[in-house]
């Protein structure tokens, strides 16, 4: 129970003088618990499911430390499934956040079709900016584009006739 807990963190906080600050029958009082069920709360033995809690954590955090940090809690549960241990993704999930484990995923690096070079050349301006044209032929733009397909980055090339905007 959460406030039982709080009052187990709380109950070792002393004054300068080394008295303890807040008695346990008036922190229970304050939470509205009972002082003997806060008693028999902190006497009661350590579950099964929580021994088993404790017995994963330094598995989760070898497997999270291994990685050097970059493995999430599907990958840590497929690597304690390697190691013998099945263990559901939510219980590792949980662990990683009681013991402060984020992963850190880098991100690919998203790479450029064109690279610049050192010293650039001015490019003329041919047509000034003015897209038009009183008949057809006169006047030709291109343009260049690329396409992500399965099998890899196609590059298409364009000649638009700025008289019928045909390509």
């Amino acid at each position: 129970m959460a406030r039982y807990e709080f009052i187990n963190a709380v109950k070792a906080t002393t004054n300068h003088d080394g008295t303890r600050r807040y008695l346990i029958q008036r922190m229970c009082r304050w939470l509205k618990v009972s002082a003997s069920g806060f008693y028999e709360w902190a006497s009661r033995p350590m579950s099964a499911a929580e021994r088993r809690r404790e017995e994963l954590k330094p598995l989760v955090a070898k497997a999270f430390i291994d990685s050097d940090g970059r493995y999430g809690y599907r990958r840590i549960q497929v690597r304690l499934a390697r190691w013998g241990r099945y263990v559901h993704e939510d219980v590792i999930r949980d662990l990683m956040r009681e013991l402060g484990l984020v992963a850190c995923q880098p991100r690919r690096s998203r790479k450029g079709t064109t690279r610049q070079a050192a010293k650039r050349a001015d490019i003329p301006d041919l047509v000034s900016r003015d897209f038009t044209a009183t008949a057809p032929g006169v006047t030709l733009v291109g343009d260049i584009t690329y396409i992500s397909t399965w099998e890899g980055w196609l590059y298409l090339a364009l000649v638009i006739d700025c008289y019928s905007r045909k390509i």
